[in-house]
């Protein structure tokens, strides 16, 4: 199991990539990392925050996809009908875009802070836009 360290705005969060459950997904965003970026507020999916990748490819299609991730749960939607993008569920999601309804692999789960992640979200939604980088933790 390979341990991330997920830094979203002023938070830090350890977090699991789901190597078993989303082998091609890891494996891309292994290859991605460190992965920097920033978090927005969803629009349409719930509490949720993501981060939209246009036309990026990453090479994956569907694993283990769901349009119901929990909170801490972050999912990476390939492309298709929408852009690519990846979401954080802090609450409850609902996975869509205006296109409708959207599934997107589950690959990393956090595992510390996750009271922090409805913070988080109320910071994404009013103050802007969070910076986020994912890392490979230190062992």
């Amino acid at each position: 199991m390979t341990k991330v360290k997920v830094e979203a705005g002023p938070f830090v969060f350890d977090a699991v990539l789901e190597e078993a459950k989303a082998p091609r997904t890891c494996a891309a965003i292994k290859a991605a990392l460190p992965f920097e970026s920033h978090f927005v507020h969803v629009r349409w999916s719930g509490e949720g925050v993501w981060v939209p990748l246009g036309e990026r490819d990453f090479g994956v299609t569907y694993e283990n996809h769901t349009s119901y991730p929990a909170p801490g749960q972050m999912i990476l939607y390939p492309g298709g009908i929408s852009e690519t993008e990846i979401l954080l569920a802090y609450g409850g999601v609902h996975f869509a875009s205006k296109m409708g309804q959207l599934a997107g692999n589950h690959f990393l789960t956090i595992t510390s802070q996750l009271e922090k992640l409805h913070e988080l979200g109320t910071q994404c939604l009013w103050h802007g836009a969070q910076a986020l980088k994912i890392t490979l933790a230190e062992a």
